[in-house]
């Protein structure tokens, strides 16, 4: 029998007594992401930032079952791609325009509360309202294909779902469940260690009430992307965390297999007080945690300056053959944008400066390889990082090409 009491989903949060190690965990995160990006200029994070919302859809997509290439992907976004034959190209374009939305929100000054109904819908109907209507069918056996609402919880008994072995809450009730969702986690951010943790515990309880017909996942981990954000703990919208939860910390198998877990009841007398167990949420809580330490700690590693500066101007150099294209491509990587008239002065030291059709040619060409990006054909140039060149400057961000960053810490819960 499905238990329709909002307080299905209790315990929403570990507040009786935060264990240790998910405290030292958030304090670790808190931390780590601080450092995230420093000593690259603004003008180079902003890049990094569109890069890292390519990853993001890309991992989203893959945790659907969608493999789209991220080359692809930046294609659609350049092209405002439509075409209802490659369908998942289209969900990850709309998935990284609705974290650039998310993003913008958040340097605005607006992303006030991340768990409210009203945002998680909005979120939901930014990602479907993109979508063709051939995109927005969900096929249900025994029942005619049902249309998403976007924007829109299910209400009706023919949007009633069933998630492997879980029953989530009956149409009807899903709009109580989020209100005691919003209540329960907007209460549970009011301090800053309660902030970070409570973003592991929201993601489950979310994919718990599964609130929508469809889009549950992408709308889930782009809630967890605000919550990060409004945390303090996104660094800028400079690491994801779907990219952790794809690979998890050992299998790639585990994110599913780890929401499976929390969702089991109370386990006796010494198991919490509500209707769940609260060494499962627990337990899901600490992996999650370390699932976004361990990102954290891995893009630190991938966007550390002093590495991008080894490695992106001598790639920059083999690619336009010519040793002057990596001297502009190292100038403006320290300066973050550079007009076209000073780049001569700093790639020769200040003095005598290099002139002439051959540093224009560098220069244009850096632009077309991408290399650079310029917003007016005679404006200041600003870093990129071209996608096709990805696995030569970030080893292992889309791959698994061998990489040695920081190890995650060892899970201790449960031990």
């Amino acid at each position: 029998m499905v238990i329709e009491d909002v307080a299905r989903i209790e315990p929403a949060f570990i507040e009786d007594s935060m264990p240790t190690e998910l405290a030292d965990l958030a304090m670790e995160i808190q931390a780590e992401s601080a450092k995230l990006g420093m000593g690259l200029p603004e003008a180079s994070i902003r890049q990094l930032r569109t890069f890292v919302g390519i990853m993001n859809s890309y991992y989203s997509n893959l945790i659907e079952g969608h493999h789209t290439r991220p080359a692809d992907i930046e294609k659609a976004i350049a092209e405002k791609n439509e075409n209802d034959r490659v369908p998942h190209i289209v969900e990850a374009r709309v998935h990284v325009e609705v974290q650039d939305w998310i993003n913008q929100l958040y340097f605005d000054g607006k992303l006030d509360d991340c768990v409210s109904s009203e945002f998680i819908r909005d979120i939901h109907l930014n990602f479907y309202k993109a979508l063709p209507e051939s995109l927005r069918v969900v096929q249900k056996q025994g029942h005619n294909d049902r249309f998403v609402e976007p924007g829109e919880f299910r209400k009706v008994e023919e949007d009633d779902v069933v998630i492997g072995a879980h029953i989530p809450p009956t149409s009807t009730r899903v709009d109580a469940f989020m209100k005691h969702f919003h209540t329960r986690y907007k209460l549970a951010a009011k301090s800053p260690i309660n902030r970070v943790v409570s973003i592991a515990a929201a993601h489950h309880r979310f994919a718990y009430i599964h609130p929508f017909l469809d889009g549950n996942g992408r709308v889930g981990r782009l809630m967890s992307h605000a919550m990060c954000l409004k945390a303090g703990v996104g660094a800028n919208g400079l690491w994801s965390i779907s990219r952790g939860l794809a690979r998890g910390l050992q299998s790639k198998e585990e994110y599913k297999t780890r929401l499976a877990a929390a969702d089991i009841q109370r386990q006796g007398d010494r198991d919490g007080r509500g209707n769940l167990s609260m060494a499962a949420l627990r337990e899901f809580s600490e992996w999650f945690l370390t699932v976004m330490l361990d990102q954290i700690r891995f893009t630190s590693t991938m966007f550390d300056f002093d590495r991008l500066n080894e490695r992106m101007p001598v790639l920059a150099g083999d690619v336009i053959g010519a040793e002057r294209a990596a001297k502009i491509v190292e100038a403006v990587l320290r300066h973050g944008e550079v007009a076209r008239g000073d780049i001569p002065y700093f790639i020769a030291g200040g003095s005598k400066p290099l002139t002439g059709r051959a540093l224009q040619g560098d220069i244009r060409q850096l632009i077309e390889t991408g290399f650079l990006i310029s917003d007016t054909q005679k404006g200041p140039v600003r870093i990129n990082f071209p996608i096709q060149f990805r696995e030569k400057l970030f080893p292992n961000l889309f791959t698994d090409t061998v990489l040695e960053p920081p190890q995650p810490p060892a899970l201790k819960l449960g031990r």
